[in-house]
């Protein structure tokens, strides 16, 4: 197959008539002959972005018996020649006959979700593309694990949490932290009011500078101007010079439906610089939310029972009532962003002066009865007052991020039709809680939720910044 045309791509799945795929549906190869699952039987998926995230996907599919990685997709030659090269290593070294050779690599993704004997997707390209992508390959009646934040504005989340539910798909966000169990146990400790009422939970929201200080921005240091722009909460377009895009890259493709940038290294370069290395341009990413927000939130929203809603209110700094941006929820709990954990101590005093507080990718629990950590990669679980472990009864404070069933769940769910850990509902809130503050940064002003329509109460000027025009020739 050579390339595929968006029109006849839109032609063959019907979606120029506006067909959708019955719930009904569920993939060819998860049921047995009487219509349950059988366990014997592999999920056909294909993995889509292959960078530094994807290819941790590909280890991980290709290395699980019960998927059968089918495809690899990446605009890049080099990341997709990579992954396929990971995949049939591991058919090879497992002695799989004939799997090697049936493995594919594509350019354009469009390429694979036209394809029948695929069932699911793993979609782990730069954020502007999430939401598209899983429209459409919902539509086409592939079940999905996307990376997070599940888009880049509110809109499109919006608009994927709707079309998942209306076509009866399987999704997961990848946002792997709340399955890890000690996670999950502390978030349903204070859910069910181990320490009480909940009256405020921290956690990180940095600015710019921290990113944009990396040595590799050093050389556009005119362009970036750090001092000027480091102090921003939110990703910027900035006007990088114009470079020729490395041999095997598909840049236009690689843009989507982002508004058009000329290719910059800064963007997307091999090897790739990080993780999400274009997560400060607006049009690709978004900062704090790309970085690790999105796990936060999803972390902190399951244990205050809000992972379905958001907050009614933001409280912007400049109104005197907080030091830092504040969100608060219908129950009266406060969120309060901090640049560092030292502002929970020493700005807030919300804590004891002796708590250890670091970490990422959860947040700090303050309630009527006591406080608790629930982040990673920062050290143990920690909390007060004196008994509160006994309480809570974790069989160890260490938290081991790898030890997760996240993709399991997501498999779980594909054969039994259930809702994942982190849908598509959970997915969209999480990520929304990053716009919401973006928004408001912008604004420079405090604003009001609703967090049941999705609109702010009497601003017009934020309501537009709830979506943003695609690129032709790309839509919804």
């Amino acid at each position: 197959m050579k390339s595929v045309s968006r029109r006849r791509f839109l032609k063959r799945t019907g979606l120029f008539a506006g067909i959708v795929i019955s719930p009904a549906v569920v993939p060819r190869n998860v049921l047995g002959g009487n219509g349950i699952a059988s366990p014997n039987e592999r999920v056909n998926v294909a993995i889509i972005g292959c960078g530094l995230m994807g290819r941790g996907h590909v280890h991980r599919l290709a290395g699980d018996k019960a998927f059968e990685v089918l495809a690899v997709c990446d605009v890049d030659k080099q990341r997709r020649d990579e992954a396929l090269d990971i995949v049939k290593g591991f058919y090879s070294s497992r002695n799989i006959e004939g799997k090697t050779s049936d493995v594919k690599a594509y350019n354009d993704y469009r390429e694979i979700l036209i394809r029948e004997d695929i069932d699911a997707v793993l979609i782990a390209t730069p954020d502007h593309w999430h939401s598209l992508m899983s429209v459409e390959a919902a539509k086409v009646g592939k079940d999905v694990y996307c990376e997070k934040p599940v888009s880049i504005s509110i809109s499109e989340g919006r608009i994927l949490a709707n079309t998942i539910k209306r076509t009866g798909r399987v999704f997961q966000t990848g946002s792997q932290y709340r399955s890890a169990p000690v996670i999950r146990q502390v978030c349903n400790f204070v859910r069910n009011g181990g320490i009480g009422k909940v009256q405020k939970v921290f956690t990180l929201l940095n600015p710019l500078m921290g990113f944009i200080s990396a040595e590799r921005f050093k050389p556009y240091e005119k362009y970036i101007q750090r001092e000027k722009n480091g102090q921003f909460y939110y990703p910027i377009d900035f006007d990088l010079p114009a470079e020729e895009p490395p041999p095997g890259l598909d840049w236009d493709l690689w843009v989507g439906p982002s508004d058009w940038h000329p290719y910059n290294k800064l963007y997307h370069i091999n090897p790739s610089p990080g993780v999400v290395p274009w997560s400060f341009c607006e049009s690709f990413g978004a900062a704090s939310n790309t970085w690790y927000l999105s796990h936060s939130a999803d972390v902190i929203q399951y244990a205050l029972g809000y992972e379905r809603s958001g907050p009614v209110e933001i409280i912007h700094p400049s109104d005197g009532l907080f030091p830092t941006m504040t969100f608060r929820y219908e129950n009266g709990t406060y969120l309060h962003f901090v640049d560092g954990w030292r502002m929970v101590k020493d700005l807030y005093k919300a804590v004891p002066a002796n708590a250890k507080l670091s970490g990422n990718f959860g947040g700090v629990f303050v309630g009527e009865k006591g406080w608790i950590t629930s982040m990673s990669t920062g050290g143990p679980i920690e909390g007060g007052p004196e008994g509160i472990f006994e309480k809570i009864q974790l069989k160890t404070r260490e938290v081991n991020i790898g030890a997760n069933n996240h993709h399991a769940n997501w498999l779980e769910c594909i054969r039994t039709r259930n809702s994942p850990s982190s849908d598509e509902e959970i997915g969209h809130r999480s990520a929304s809680v990053g716009h919401l503050a973006m928004i408001s940064y912008k604004l420079g002003r405090s604003l009001k939720w609703n967090p049941g329509e999705e609109v702010f109460i009497g601003d017009s000027d934020a309501n537009r910044l709830l979506s943003r025009a695609l690129r032709q020739p790309y839509r919804f």
